[in-house]
């Protein structure tokens, strides 16, 4: 067999049946150890792993990682331990944030994070429901590298001949058909559902890896049927996807699988599996599965490409892990020129260094390839333009340099741009390079852009952030918004635990995750200690439980200024939460249970002193 320093058909040969070369299962691990390995691991030091930030105040802010966005609305807050996003309403702490980002379970999380910050780990056993997710999450893993060897065989049978000759053409060798573990899925739009039916996976899991769709009349069928198949690793050598090119016509030409719980296509790279652990000093941003492929065969293991869409800040930030250069390669043709422009500025973003590979004549990295070999395109890689000077020149075409106003209009122009250089130092040397190529003088341009500062022209307006939660999130019913409403002020002024605990216990709060919060809350409260938010959001472990728990630790009281107005509120918060408690026990209450009758006549009589009572939060 081919021997190479990695080879996903090496992979792709272990049994995941029999376990050989499955993952081991994770351990659950105590609530000291977690706590241990959490406050060991500065969160701004991990998120600056992957996000950009800045520091405003007491708050770090970046472009948020989770949805696209031009002005950042991702916060850090040290003192919290915490992230939120203001804009998409992703939040939570060092742990959530692993588990989002790399699609980590929560032990998996936590094991990486103990081997950042060096601490060993007892060996335990799962939870049920952590077994559950880690089980489900495996097996789609397994149904991924299952498809991934059927395809692969099948491009090798007769019924692969098609695909076999097609990658051929395109020069392919077989060597990096097995490096890549190309394959093939078969004209028949149910043949990979039959074999993994016979292999004993279950409908329900198979229309959850992406493969598989259902349709009433025929059942099960196949996502790709007659296409040359790539397998989609991530950063851990794991298939989670695949795309699929149409063998002959057909739309439409390429295909890709569809989200699933282990696959996101705006946080994963083809090739980078690969191009991750590549000795040269940059990354090569490509387009499409076979420029990767193409520069991969011709000694550039450092080629990566998005997956069938633009490039995302997702994307940014995952590149801007494993190296500090990304050299565009992008298509010669206009689309490839606005794709271009669209991914300089996310570079930027990320702290990335961005340069643009001019392979005109040839349209592609494949065709310049094939055309000229390998030493021409290095050549084109030293040559490659600075991102910022490349977007100068396309501005340039944009504008008659015959005519004088069309001239003085690219100068105004290009100064507004040069002020998204904040830095005085690189603002001036990029002044200078420009002064010199358009053959204007140096403190004219200068002056430009000073004017253009001047008058705010190109300076972006800071849009408030937005507070609350996802955009998309129904509104919240009056019960359930004033039970977070008392947690928030319990968080944001923890005196008033002395005034609060009188009248609302946490069996008050009648929604179960605020009620499992409250409990939190109080314990830690009534030890005298100091609130530990990122411990509390620890201790749920459905994504969306620590998402709502940390907008409540975000959330902040702004309605209420005076100190009679916030006596007034809180007030009337305790009487609508008694209230709710004793309706809600009293639907509940069972004919035999005289206690809990008992404390609801305590709790009617303590409701109407309330209701006279005057609060004093002094």
């Amino acid at each position: 067999m081919f021997q190479c320093g990695y080879c996903l058909w090496a992979y792709l040969s272990a049994d995941s049946r029999t376990g050989e070369g499955r993952e081991s299962a994770l351990p659950f691990y105590s609530e000291d150890i977690i706590e241990e390995v959490r406050s060991r691991n500065n969160i701004v030091d991990v998120i600056s792993g992957y996000v950009r930030l800045k520091k405003s105040g007491s708050t770090y802010f970046g472009l948020c990682p989770f949805h696209n966005e031009k002005t950042p609305s991702f916060s850090v807050t040290p003192s919290k331990q915490m992230y939120y996003c203001f804009g998409c309403g992703a939040g939570g702490n060092v742990f959530t944030f692993l588990m989002e980002y790399e699609n980590f379970s929560f032990a998996e999380a936590v094991q990486e994070l103990a081997k950042r910050a060096g601490i060993s780990l007892p060996e335990q056993e799962y939870t049920p429901r952590m077994r559950q997710e880690a089980d489900r999450r495996q097996q789609l893993l397994e149904i991924n590298k299952e498809a991934a060897r059927y395809y692969y065989m099948l491009l090798r049978s007769e019924h692969g001949q098609q695909a076999l000759e097609y990658f051929k053409k395109r020069e392919v060798s077989r060597e990096t058909m097995q490096k890549f573990g190309l394959g093939y899925s078969d004209k028949y739009g149910d043949d990979l559902y039959r074999y993994l039916k016979k292999m004993g996976y279950q409908d329900e899991l198979l229309r959850d890896s992406g493969l598989i769709s259902y349709d009433e009349r025929r059942g099960g069928r196949d996502k790709f049927w007659n296409r040359a198949m790539f397998p989609i690793m991530d950063v851990h050598n794991k298939v989670i996807g695949f795309g699929g090119r149409v063998m002959g016509e057909g739309e439409p030409k390429y295909l890709n699988s569809p989200e699933t719980k282990i696959f996101d296509k705006s946080r994963n790279l083809y090739g980078l599996n690969i191009a991750r652990a590549s000795r040269r000093p940059q990354l090569l941003l490509c387009e499409g599965y076979m420029d990767v492929i193409s520069l991969h065969q011709a000694g550039f293991d450092n080629a990566v490409a998005s997956l069938g869409t633009s490039l995302t800040s997702g994307h940014a930030n995952l590149l801007k892990r494993y190296g500090k250069e990304v050299y565009l390669t992008y298509d010669s043709d206009g689309a490839g020129v606005k794709a271009a422009l669209r991914a300089i500025p996310l570079l930027k973003e990320a702290g990335l260094v961005g340069k643009v590979i001019d392979l005109k004549p040839y349209k592609d990295p494949d065709e310049f390839i094939k055309a000229l070999g390998a030493d021409a395109y290095q050549k084109r890689i030293d040559a490659a333009e600075n991102s910022f000077l490349f977007e100068i020149r396309m501005l340039e075409q944009e504008y008659d340099f015959t005519d004088p106003q069309g001239k003085t209009s690219f100068y105004n122009e290009t100064a507004k741009r040069l002020l998204g250089f904040t830095e005085e130092l690189e603002r001036e040397n990029y002044i200078e390079a420009i002064a010199a190529k358009y053959q204007i003088g140096f403190e004219k341009l200068r002056k430009l852009v000073y004017s253009a500062a001047a008058k705010g022209g190109y300076v972006p307006e800071r849009k408030e952030l937005k507070s609350g939660t996802h955009r998309n999130k129904k509104k919240e019913d009056g019960m359930k918004r004033s039970q977070k409403l008392l947690l928030t002020w319990l968080i944001e002024d923890t005196r008033l635990f002395s005034v609060i605990r009188k009248y609302i216990g946490p069996k008050d709060f009648t929604e179960d995750i605020y009620q499992k919060t409250a409990s939190i809350v109080y314990e830690q409260l009534q030890s005298g200690g100091e609130l530990n938010l990122a411990k509390i959001v620890s201790m749920f472990e459905e994504g969306e439980d620590q998402r709502e728990i940390a907008s409540m630790f975000h959330t902040h009281i702004r309605d209420v200024e005076s100190g009679a107005d916030r006596e007034k509120a809180l007030r009337e918060t305790i009487i609508r939460m008694k209230q709710n408690s004793i309706n809600y026990r009293t639907a509940r209450l069972a004919p035999t249970d005289m206690e809990g009758l008992q404390q609801l006549i305590l709790d009617k009589r303590q409701l109407e002193q309330l209701e006279k009572l005057h609060i004093s939060i002094e």
